[in-house]
């Protein structure tokens, strides 16, 4: 809307800012909507499009991308022709969709894909804007920065060997963060199991000092909890995942006033996918940023680590991603 703006301001056409939508003097539009939520796409039931243009499109589902591709149609005596053009990034919840119809099928179906890199674009200051990506994870970053569409998260967000191990953590803030499955193993099944990372953060350094991954009762996961609360002292904040609905709610609640009272602990709604959740502690391990302390748990996570998001459990990742995310937001968060 800005660089229309700066386009059409000095020309005869007008803006109403209510519709968002430019008119021009011989009555065609030009506007400008959003598809936000499921149902946004019905606002357009009526509308009748000779160009359809689209933003982002791997940020956009396919049913709604069909849906309005449905909208562009004229008249049978018009000689106005129909068209959409699309721009996107690789990645996002609409990448197969959005690969399989451009790249795989592509000039098979008349859709013409026109690839761009850095390089393509005069314009844009590309040092600092290579900077700026090196805060991604790998996967993203070569998405954007290379817009590599057959790289996948499927092909993994860790290293194992980015991640040192030592044998002690310096004094810092910390957290435990629990990721909760209340199943006990039973034979023939793979449940999920319950996790909590412990993470202590000093000089820009990430500790993870401890990891619990267990298949329980629901009252043998309060108890571990309520025991390496204990263990780990009252400086030790202590977050849990918080499931959606009423149940997360009274679960959190159960957690405060039965099992933690005299903690300082607070339930975490989750809000994004696994991995982009995992993204900002996977860009601090390929920094060389994270440090595992010696113990048993090592060699689990980092299997796990290397799998993520392929693998058949992310509980551990959940779990570290969760402490790492609550380090970052809340600086102030350590009492010595």
């Amino acid at each position: 809307m800005d660089v229309a703006r700066e386009w059409l301001q000095p020309t005869d056409a007008h803006w109403k800012d209510q519709e968002k939508t430019w008119i021009f003097p011989s009555g065609a539009t030009l506007s400008f909507g959003y598809l936000d939520n499921p149902n946004d796409v019905y606002r357009y039931q009526g509308a009748q499009f000779h160009f359809a243009g689209f933003d982002e499109l791997t940020q956009i589902r396919e049913y709604d991308y069909n849906y309005i591709s449905s909208r562009t149609r004229r008249l049978k005596t018009s000689d106005i022709p129909i068209r959409k053009r699309s721009a996107s990034n690789p990645g996002g919840s609409g990448h197969v969709w959005v690969k399989q119809r451009f790249i795989v099928e592509g000039l098979s179906h008349n859709r013409i894909f026109i690839p761009a890199k850095l390089e393509d674009n005069p314009y844009i200051d590309k040092d600092t804007y290579v900077k700026s990506l090196a805060n991604l994870d790998p996967l993203t970053r070569t998405q954007l920065l290379e817009g590599d569409w057959d790289i996948r998260a499927d092909k993994g967000m860790f290293k194992r060997e980015w991640l040192q191990i030592v044998d002690a953590y310096p004094t810092g803030r910390t957290v435990r963060y629990w990721d909760l499955a209340a199943t006990e193993a039973k034979q023939g099944k793979d449940p999920d199991y319950t996790s909590g990372a412990r993470i202590t953060v000093s000089d820009g350094r990430y500790f993870i000092s401890d990891i619990r991954r267990v298949r329980l009762s629901p009252g043998g996961v309060e108890s571990l909890i309520r025991q390496c609360a204990e263990l780990d002292g009252k400086s030790t904040y202590i977050y849990m995942e918080q499931e959606p609905g009423a149940s997360g709610v009274n679960t959190i609640d159960h957690y405060q006033r039965s099992v933690l009272p005299g903690w300082i602990f607070k339930g975490i709604k989750s809000t994004g996918s696994k991995e982009l959740r995992a993204a900002p502690f996977s860009s601090q391990c390929e920094a060389g940023n994270v440090k595992l302390v010696q113990g048993k748990w090592i060699n689990d996570f980092l299997d796990e680590l290397e799998s993520f998001p392929g693998g058949d459990h992310d509980d551990q990742v959940d779990a570290a991603s969760g402490a790492m995310e609550q380090l970052m937001a809340n600086k102030s968060l350590y009492i010595g």
